[in-house]
């Protein structure tokens, strides 16, 4: 039997050393990666693991929150 598809935030950050991806909602969530595929797959798998940890509640409460973000251009003097 298959379980139900929710949905989790993840916030992927790039810099000289990689990419770091993060899940806002699940405290210590994490992971890092050389590449943007490599990383995607191990936050997923992070994702997995952590929730198998949760109650059928937490798992309400975790993935039921929805965060939109978005980027903007500036100018710096």
């Amino acid at each position: 039997m298959e379980g139900i598809k929710m949905k989790e935030n993840v916030i992927i950050e790039k810099d000289k050393y990689g990419y770091y991806a993060f899940c806002p909602e699940l405290r210590g969530c994490h992971s890092q990666a050389d590449s943007l595929d490599e990383v995607l797959e191990n936050i997923k798998e992070a994702i997995q693991l952590y929730v198998e940890t949760l109650s059928p509640e937490e798992i309400d409460f975790y993935l039921s929150k929805e965060i939109l973000t978005t980027s903007y251009e500036v100018s710096v003097a």
